[in-house]
């Protein structure tokens, strides 16, 4: 064959590779807009292929007042709540590559007060097979500032999930204890060991542990709900979340960071076989994500109506990193639609169309719902095409319909009526509760 053939064909075969050699940008532009016109997200993303920049967005607002609305820029800085928990597993493994740690060196090194302490070692905590208890940071407590030794006495107060090493389970708990046995094995506060060994280090300008509450000065965004329109959700204080869930950061941050460390710019090929490595679904400080039968490795976090989602395909060096202050579209099916257009597979951009329901089919769930021996109420009326749902003494929220009988709330919370029973259940993450309609008219 000739020379000049065979050098044709190589770069033929080249070019069909798997990802896309032109990325589709005006399908990406057009799912943005109309998440943000349809009210179903805002947030940036930053899709990178071996360190260089492909695709940069930025949708929505970062602060929302009745005087101005602040758009969402590429220096936005997002809560990326549990990914904080890849960049305290690299502050581990590089503690441990110094010898300053041992995987295997256990809890009571650091803080004996936690139940089954002796037991539970480093690896434990940081592939979530320890069973440290999660604290219950709703209210009060969440919201305001807390001292390390305040946290860690409200976990020692749990009691533990399973004995150290019998199953997984999650635990923030876990990596909020990890945050500071990196303080004290390394001995620096965790924000300044995150800037000395992992910021400074990759040039991140836009990278911190969190302070207080969120700070719209600092370029930070809050965090919104839709309910009727847009209102500031509340977020946990990040001295409660720390190193499980406390940096703020960029997108195009957030993906220098993860090409940083499988560039082993930031930990050996050996530390990294190990947080790749997935027992139980997970590894440490990595989660493995399958998208269109590949294989990819980061991890994703939550915090009231923020989110984020990180991960890397090493065998395309392809790095995506999306942030959201307003979750309200599933984050996982936004993120699957840009690999799909970014491998030239099928997609279609929602239309974000809400579920028709005939006025009459809405007229039988109006009325007064209560719950028979407790003080809960709830109204529910009509206005056009459109439910709306009243606590008592609190504002009337619209509710989306999914279904015939099926509403959401806001993002994980839903009402499905029965008109037979006369029963509306609200269903939330941590349970359910059904209603009893009392009176078919809620203005008497």
């Amino acid at each position: 064959m000739p020379t000049c053939l065979c050098a044709a064909l190589l770069v033929l075969l080249c070019s069909a590779g798997g990802h896309a050699q032109t990325l589709d940008t005006a399908t990406l532009d057009l799912l943005f807009d109309r998440l943000l016109e349809k009210n179903k997200g805002m947030g940036g993303l930053t899709v990178a292929r071996d360190g260089k920049v492909l695709y940069n967005r930025s949708f929505g607002y970062s602060l929302i007042t009745d005087a101005r609305k602040k758009p969402l820029t590429a220096d936005t800085k997002y809560r990326i709540a549990s990914i904080t928990k890849t960049y305290t597993a690299v502050m581990t493994f590089q503690l441990v590559e110094e010898g300053r740690l041992k995987l295997t060196d256990t809890l009571d090194r650091f803080f004996p007060q936690i139940p089954n302490a002796s037991r539970i070692t480093i690896a434990h905590i940081l592939a979530h097979r320890s069973g440290v208890p999660d604290i219950d940071a709703d209210g009060e407590f969440g919201r305001q500032p807390r001292t390390p030794a305040e946290i860690v006495a409200r976990i020692a107060q749990g009691k533990p999930y399973f004995e150290p090493d019998t199953m997984h389970r999650y635990s923030n708990a876990g990596y909020n204890l990890l945050g500071f046995i990196v303080e004290k094995a390394g001995g620096r506060p965790y924000q300044d060991a995150l800037r000395d060994r992992i910021t400074s280090k990759l040039g991140l300008r836009n990278t911190y542990l969190g302070a207080g509450k969120t700070d719209p000065e600092r370029n930070e965004s809050l965090s919104y709900r839709y309910i009727g329109g847009w209102r500031e959700a509340e977020e946990l204080d990040f001295s409660v979340v720390g190193g499980g869930g406390g940096i703020v950061s960029t997108t195009a941050d957030m993906a220098a960071f993860i090409k940083g460390i499988f560039d082993l710019k930031l930990v050996s090929k050996e530390s990294l076989a190990l947080m790749t490595t997935m027992r139980d679904g997970e590894g440490m400080g990595f989660e493995p994500h399958s998208f269109a039968g590949r294989t990819c490795y980061g991890h994703t976090g939550g915090s009231g109506s923020s989110g984020a989602w990180l991960t890397y395909c090493p065998d395309e060096k392809l790095a995506l990193a999306y942030a959201t202050n307003a979750k309200i579209y599933p984050v996982r099916d936004i993120v699957a639609g840009v690999f799909d257009v970014y491998w030239n597979r099928p997609f279609q951009v929602p239309s974000f169309e809400p579920f028709k329901v005939s006025p009459d089919v809405l007229d039988r769930y109006v009325g007064i719902y209560t719950v028979p021996g407790t003080p809960a109420r709830m109204a529910v009326t009509r206005e056009g095409g459109t439910l709306f749902l009243q606590p008592v003494g609190q504002d009337r929220v619209p509710l989306e319909a999914t279904a015939e009988n099926m509403f959401q709330i806001v993002p994980g919370a839903t009402v499905e009526f029965d008109a037979a029973k006369n029963q509306m259940t609200i269903k939330r993450p941590q349970g359910e509760r059904v209603f009893t309609k009392e009176k078919s008219d809620p203005r008497r």
